[in-house]
């Protein structure tokens, strides 16, 4: 990724929006620049939505259980009020926050504050989900991972839910969900 150099002295802002299917590896890639900007002696604040209690009801835990320190929130507008003086703002599980968070990320980014935001793409039935499809029209940068299928061994970035359940938000792991690719998402059962 080229971050243009600031010969101005002057704080720029930017939007970097990692997403992807379940078990592409999305936090983990956002943990890894968050310990990279802590490295570089960079201010960092790092949230995420207080409904994702999985691995940890504070920290940030991949699943391959790499972990940071977050703060638990139950909406974007409370960014804005903790943020501190962070360089670099980390924002885990994107797609479970409200619809203010482009909006908020916007105001971080003009304030001239890194703003690096991780999510599902899509959902379980492959639509686009919640707030990340305004999130990558706002962004300065896009890091789209993939997953392996379970199924055939291919790139894959679909999330399979294997439970009949309609709703949009069903918190799981492999449980619940597998990663598989479009052939075999829409094909195998």
């Amino acid at each position: 990724m080229f971050i243009e150099p600031n010969i101005s002295g002057e704080r720029r802002g930017s939007i970097e929006v990692i997403c992807g299917s379940m078990f592409s590896g999305k936090t983990e890639e956002l943990i890894r620049r968050l310990k990279r900007a802590k490295i570089a002696n960079l201010r960092v604040e790092i949230f995420k939505p207080k409904i994702d209690v999985r691995y940890d009801v504070q920290n940030i835990v991949s699943h391959d259980e790499n972990a940071i320190q977050s703060t638990p929130i139950d909406n974007s507008q409370t960014i804005l009020l903790l943020h501190g003086e962070a360089d670099v703002i980390g924002i885990d599980e994107a797609q479970f926050f409200d619809d203010q968070l482009p909006d908020v990320c916007d105001q971080l980014a003009l304030r001239g504050h890194r703003v690096i935001v991780a999510g599902l793409d899509m959902d379980y039935t492959g639509k686009p989900f919640g707030q990340i499809p305004f999130l990558l029209s706002k962004a300065d940068y896009i890091t789209k991972l993939h997953a392996i299928c379970v199924k055939c061994g291919n790139i894959a970035n679909y999330s399979f839910r294997k439970k009949a359940d309609t709703s949009q938000v069903l918190l799981g792991e492999k449980d619940l969900y597998e990663p598989r690719c479009r052939k075999c998402y829409y094909e195998i059962p």
